[in-house]
């Protein structure tokens, strides 16, 4: 079988190509991914029974100023990976499942979602 031919059997992984704008918010959304810090910030969110996470109780996680892991969280907030709210204080963050299940299409286009 020669390069140019395809044999019957491959279906293609994706129904259509990206356009550059959604290929631009993927990249943004994986580049933050691709921090350890924040991939570990998303973690510890994902993880916690009750679906929300307190500020204290990540930056007690890490061994970083409050300052960067405010500047971590802004990151993941800004992609909306997470989102947040204040209360008194503290403030509480929770991650978007939409978004992330999204990433996880793109990754494995045999991942179902919501609105599929």
């Amino acid at each position: 079988m020669s390069k140019q031919e395809k044999p019957d059997c491959c279906e293609p992984t994706v129904s259509e190509a990206l356009s550059p704008d959604g290929a631009a918010e993927l990249a943004r959304s994986f580049k933050v991914l691709g921090d350890p810090v924040r991939l570990r910030v998303l973690s510890l969110i994902a993880a916690r029974k009750g679906g929300e996470v307190c500020v204290c109780d990540i930056t007690g996680a890490f061994d970083l100023t409050g300052p960067t892991i405010s500047y971590h969280l802004r990151q993941l907030r800004e992609a909306g990976l997470v989102d947040c709210q204040r209360r008194g204080t503290w403030v509480y963050y929770w991650i978007i499942p939409a978004k992330l299940a999204l990433l996880s299409q793109f990754l494995d286009p045999a991942v179902e979602t919501a609105s599929a």
